[in-house]
């Protein structure tokens, strides 16, 4: 049953999925909010968040962004519907987007965003060279991507996490570096807060 559960967690689904994706905003809000605060966003920029989840994120990155547009994409059809309610008001406004699609085949033109990120779901991208040379492209030139993780990959726990979920990968920092270096990504910055394991990476295209 718990398996079942991480799984749903991995592309949440059903009743269970919104359940799911509701928990994961409260559970990875401190997260998320600190990583958010190493980007130095401007009002008017355009954002995308990879696997927006319940759409928490959106909503903090909206905060900072409103006066520029906050598009959010995930491949679960629940995790579009929730983040669609979660900020309605700004997807009313057009504001916000949510789609859905795959970061393997991301469905925007070249060169259309200043940030993107992506909280807690490279865990899930395979193959994930395939995926960072997707965000590549989307991302203006000297835009930022960022991702976020609950984990610098150096945890004993880590291996437990990759066992509940099938298709789960853990990365830690130096092997984030290496695969975006060879993407193209440059000025790689990467905090770890030691406390909680917590990471977050940033590069400049």
């Amino acid at each position: 049953m718990l398996k079942k559960i991480f799984e749903n967690a991995k592309k949440p689904e059903g009743t269970l999925g919104k359940v799911l994706v509701s928990l994961m905003n409260k559970g990875h809000s401190s997260g998320s909010k600190w990583g958010i605060s190493q980007l130095k966003l401007k009002k008017d920029y355009d954002v995308l968040d990879i696997g927006c989840g319940g759409g928490a994120n959106l909503a903090l990155l909206l905060e900072n962004c409103n006066n520029g547009t906050v598009t959010g994409i995930d491949y679960s059809s629940v995790s579009v519907e929730v983040s669609k309610k979660k900020n309605k008001k700004a997807v009313e406004q057009g504001k916000c987007n949510v789609v859905e699609g795959n970061v393997l085949a991301l469905p925007f033109e070249n060169d259309k965003f200043n940030v993107v990120t992506a909280f807690e779901t490279i865990y899930f991208w395979n193959p994930i060279e395939t995926a960072f040379k997707e965000v590549y492209r989307i991302l203006k030139s000297e835009g930022t991507f960022l991702i976020c993780t609950e984990t610098d990959g150096k945890n004993k726990m880590d291996e437990k996490w990759k066992k509940l979920i099938d298709g789960m990968q853990i990365y830690t920092a130096e092997e984030l570096e290496k695969i975006l270096l060879e993407v193209g990504f440059k000025n790689i910055k990467v905090s770890i807060k030691r406390k909680n394991r917590w990471m977050c990476v940033l590069a400049e295209k």
